[in-house]
């Protein structure tokens, strides 16, 4: 049976010819693909755009509607024409695309961030 990482929730420890290693591995390989050298559209956005791209990641806002409703402060990304999102954990850097800024996850949620 798999176990969990504590910190990007990767799966690891599958036995040899075990059961769902396959879709275990996806998962894990698209996590990494949305969070690490995260880089973001947009954190201000409320509901998902009209025409999203795969790829694309935002952090969700406060008071979010339709599919991004209940995912305030996480990571939206489109994979294969659907979203998917990530919690983030204390730590995470990431680059706001609309802002030119570097923003950091705290305990409190995103700072507001600095210009680079």
């Amino acid at each position: 049976m798999a176990s969990t990482d504590p910190n990007l929730g990767l799966s690891y420890g599958w036995a040899q010819g075990e059961h769902n290693w396959n879709g275990g591995m996806d998962a894990n390989l698209k996590r990494l693909g949305a969070v690490v050298g995260l880089s973001v559209k947009d954190r201000d956005l409320t509901a998902p755009p009209a025409a999203p791209i795969d790829g694309e990641r935002y952090i969700v806002a406060a008071g979010a509607t339709g599919a991004w409703a209940g995912k305030s402060g996480q990571v939206a990304v489109r994979i294969a024409g659907a979203w998917e999102y990530h919690v983030p954990k204390p730590g995470w850097l990431c680059f706001l695309e609309d802002e030119n800024k570097l923003s950091v996850y705290k305990a409190s949620g995103w700072s507001p961030g600095i210009a680079v």
